[in-house]
């Protein structure tokens, strides 16, 4: 509740306690764990590195126990509580969070803390419920369904095609400029994907702009006429549709890469995190 609510007066108001017997059990805790879990000052309080991993465990023991609780009492054909979830940017902004209102029409009773990042999570000391990734990290014990192969497409603004020429090889890509997206977790830039006589080829570009993280930055630099860029066609189809930007390249087209639903091996898992998954398969899941 201190964490919750950011000091020990709030947390003793709610309690109907005093703040000293707040701060006393605190420090108890503190000294039956050997570890401090609040960092205090003069002015305010805050969680150390120890205590955000502690209350993200606490917070998931207490919500399987109402979950357990919820089952016992017959109250599990109404899945409901908090579902943290963790998202790639930008396949949350485009693919996951528009359908988010369409499962909250149907289970009013399940809320949502969404994460968007691109970097690896920590399932049980970040306390989250379910992830996507385009990759899955190397981790035994994470469960990984699956959801759809996204297709990348190279794409460019008229303008610039009529300035620079339209590219028909990857040969032709070196005499282009090439906006590049930059992998965090590698600082380098991912080569573009094609398919060559029915082979998967990787061509390294090269270019005046990088993008680090965003890729819907890239897609802000190609409609200003600043280059070409591969990138899903799910970001851009829209734009393509309406003529502000054209694909290229389109006999070598048909790479993807694939999204994946990730979540933690339990025993006992909250109905509402089942039906967020059966959910999400089934409205984005590729045919088999």
């Amino acid at each position: 509740m201190t964490a919750e609510l950011g000091g020990f007066t709030a947390a003793a108001h709610e309690a109907g306690v005093t703040p000293a017997a707040v701060s006393r059990s605190i420090s108890r805790l503190e000294t039956r764990l050997g570890v401090r879990l609040f960092a205090r000052t003069t002015r305010k309080i805050s969680l150390t590195d120890a205590g955000r991993t502690y209350f993200a465990q606490c917070r998931q023991a207490l919500d399987q126990l109402i979950e357990a609780e919820r089952d016992i009492g017959g109250w599990q054909s109404v899945p409901s509580g908090v579902v943290r979830l963790s998202l790639p940017t930008p396949y949350g902004q485009f693919r996951i969070l528009p359908l988010l209102a369409e499962f909250s029409a149907e289970y009013a009773n399940v809320r949502f803390d969404v994460h968007t990042s691109n970097r690896n999570i920590d399932f049980v000391g970040d306390g989250y419920d379910l992830a996507v990734r385009a990759r899955t990290p190397p981790d035994s014990g994470l469960i990984a369904r699956k959801l759809e192969d996204a297709e990348v497409v190279v794409v460019a603004a008229p303008g610039y095609l009529r300035r620079a020429g339209t590219p028909k090889t990857t040969g032709d890509l070196k005499n282009h400029d090439c906006i590049q997206f930059v992998l965090p977790s590698s600082g380098r830039p991912i080569p573009w994907s094609f398919r060559v006589d029915g082979r998967d080829v990787d061509v390294a570009t090269q270019g005046t702009y990088s993008c680090l993280e965003d890729v819907t930055a890239g897609v802000a630099l190609t409609l200003s006429g600043a280059g070409l860029y591969q990138v899903y066609r799910f970001i851009v189809e829209q734009e393509i549709a309406r003529g502000e930007l054209t694909e290229v390249l389109t006999g070598l087209s048909g790479r993807s890469r694939p999204f994946s639903l990730l979540y933690p091996h339990k025993a006992h898992m909250p109905l509402r995190v089942r039906t967020v998954i059966d959910f999400l398969l089934r409205r984005l899941r590729s045919p088999s």
